[in-house]
């Protein structure tokens, strides 16, 4: 088991509970931590600034495919992000939390 986050951002809380719930309910995602952040970026040359809501998804690496077409339906943006993280050195205890809960 190769444990991963996966990294998305949301609109809002809402939308950001929505992803959570349903990725822990179908057991694709151990844990997921939300926080609210300012992005700034450009999108179609113009420059924005919003209040969004991050996702970190914990996970493993054979969950990838699924959580990124979950996200993919379920979420508003036209492009939303979906960044996979390697989990290195993590301690053995938690390597078995992520692994018994998705």
């Amino acid at each position: 088991m190769k444990p991963i986050v996966v990294q998305t951002t949301c609109h809002d809380e809402s939308e950001a509970r929505k992803i959570a719930r349903v990725l822990i309910e179908e057991s694709l995602a151990a844990c997921v931590q939300m926080s609210k952040i300012e992005s700034f970026y450009k999108w179609q040359d113009e420059f924005c600034n919003d209040d969004e809501v991050l996702l970190n998804i914990k996970t493993k690496k054979e969950n990838f495919k699924k959580i990124k077409s979950k996200i993919k339906e379920l979420h508003s943006y036209d492009v939303p992000e979906i960044i996979c993280i390697k989990m290195e050195n993590l301690s053995k205890d938690y390597k078995k939390f992520i692994c018994e809960n998705c």
